[in-house]
């Protein structure tokens, strides 16, 4: 288990009952990592862009982008930046690979066109000044660079979490993106939803998040726990249909130039 204290809001891997929770970022690091294997074949460069992980969190996140962009035999750099020191300071002891910063996610600490892409996983409801996050990761990602985002949908998300600043909708994210003179192009906006073996349970036992809230884990029926602990990224799909029913949203974007 990580050496931070469990908070509910930051998601880390080895810890049975986050499972679920841990589940979903991956499908977004997964996600990100084939939008930067698909920048790199539309530029015919071999060499990964250097990338941003903006709110990096525990670190695990920012240790995957490297190893996937690596995976090609290509020299990868990724940096993380979290605000909380505690964080930042556990992500550079454990993750050699990654270079880690402490640093305001609405006052980035590097210079201007520093990175090929930004990427910040269910971070942006945290923040309460949004559009001056989408500000500062256009600032700092090159001309043609991408941006990927995920952030839970407020229409299904569990409501009444006081560490969400502001949550948003799919109709808000795309208005962030064409904030006037952001000089971006929204790309893409897609939808994670349950796969078919979690609307099976759902099916048979009712709503998964509410049964997880619903008590400590040490008190989960066996069932729910052995269904949880079971859960891997392959659990849930994305779909750009339907949005107001995804469970989470993620944006694809690139910084004109």
């Amino acid at each position: 288990m990580p050496d931070l204290p469990l908070t509910g809001e930051r998601t880390m891997p080895g810890i049975w009952h986050e499972t679920y929770w841990f589940a979903r970022h991956v499908v977004g690091y997964d996600w990100a990592t084939g939008l930067l294997a698909d920048q790199a074949r539309a530029t015919g460069t071999a060499q990964p862009p250097r990338v941003l992980d903006a709110g990096c969190g525990e670190g695990y996140g920012a240790q995957r982008l490297y190893n996937s962009m690596c995976s090609t035999g290509a020299a990868a750099t990724v940096v993380g930046v979290d605000y909380d020191a505690a964080t930042a300071a556990h992500a550079a002891t454990a993750y050699h690979d990654v270079r880690v910063v402490r640093g305001n996610l609405v006052q980035l600490p590097f210079a201007d066109h520093s990175f090929g892409a930004v990427v910040s996983l269910q971070t942006i409801e945290h923040l309460w000044n949004q559009p001056a996050f989408a500000a500062e990761c256009t600032r700092v990602t090159e001309p043609g660079g991408m941006l990927a985002w995920t952030t839970p949908n407020h229409l299904t998300f569990p409501p009444g979490n006081i560490c969400h600043a502001h949550e948003l909708t799919a109709p808000e994210l795309r208005a962030l993106v064409d904030r006037p003179g952001l000089d971006l192009d929204l790309v893409t906006m897609t939808g994670l939803r349950h796969g078919p073996r979690i609307e099976e349970w759902e099916r048979r036992h009712g709503d998964l998040v509410k049964a997880q809230l619903a008590d400590e884990p040490a008190a989960w029926p066996a069932d729910l726990a052995a269904f949880v602990t079971s859960l891997t990224a392959a659990d849930f799909v994305l779909s750009p249909d339907d949005l107001d029913n995804s469970l989470d949203l993620l944006v694809h974007a690139r910084v004109r130039g």
